[in-house]
């Protein structure tokens, strides 16, 4: 009988009669999922709570904000021009002296001061909307999937989407949707079947579309379907 051998470990020759044993490869073992051997270096699945409802996108108001810093840019350095000069021991500008004499002689119920007050009361009202309003009504926030994303539709697109889904129901001959911030106008010609069943596929389509897009405020449906007119 042959007594068993123990199996040999690997060894490569080297110069003379030295050996040295080669590296074993082994391979990696990673526990299954739900063991509780799970690597604590693996990404872990964000956890954080996402916004209830997402808000609108805030303009940069680039154009107004542009108008008036050239406004005031152009009206202070008149005045300090002015004042330079007559610090200057010069004459004051001609505008700067008919302005004062003006505002010095005219009463406070004249016709100009009431229309330059309201024209500057105006001014003042549409500088402050533009800053505690956010703009950007073309743009519709859509739900937030993301604690660091933020995404938005434009209004021409998810009218486009709502067209195209409309289109697709029996009996619309063409349809024209308009999609504001909380209302959906579509408007439908049916040119065969019974309005009343057009109406009513074409409101159980559209509000499949209107959830499929995905928006933080979904707008409501407010549809009219009718019959093509006669030509001639």
């Amino acid at each position: 009988m042959s007594e068993p051998r123990e199996p040999r470990e690997p060894r490569a020759s080297g110069d003379g009669d030295t050996t040295r044993r080669l590296p074993v490869l082994e391979k990696e073992r990673r526990p299954a999922p739900g063991t509780g051997g799970e690597d604590p270096a693996a990404p872990v699945a964000s956890t954080e709570a996402l916004p209830a409802r997402a808000h609108r996108f805030w303009s940069a108001r680039r154009v107004p904000a542009g108008i008036v810093a050239v406004v005031l840019f152009v009206v202070a350095g008149a005045v300090l021009y002015d004042i330079a000069a007559v610090r200057a021991h010069r004459d004051a500008l001609s505008w700067r002296r008919t302005l004062a004499r003006q505002l010095a002689e005219r009463p406070l119920d004249d016709t100009w001061v009431l229309v330059g007050a309201g024209v500057a009361a105006v001014l003042g009202l549409w500088l402050l909307l533009l800053a505690l309003t956010p703009g950007l009504r073309s743009l519709l926030p859509m739900r937030p999937v993301h604690p660091d994303l933020r995404a938005g539709l434009d209004r021409d697109a998810a009218a486009q989407v709502l067209r195209d889904r409309a289109m697709e129901v029996a009996g619309v001959q063409s349809a024209r949707v308009r999609v504001h911030r909380r209302r959906a106008d579509v408007r439908a010609l049916a040119h065969f079947r019974e309005l009343d069943d057009v109406h009513e596929d074409l409101d159980t389509v559209l509000t499949e579309a209107v959830a499929g897009l995905g928006l933080s405020r979904p707008p409501s449906l407010s549809g009219r379907v009718r019959r093509p007119g006669k030509k001639g």
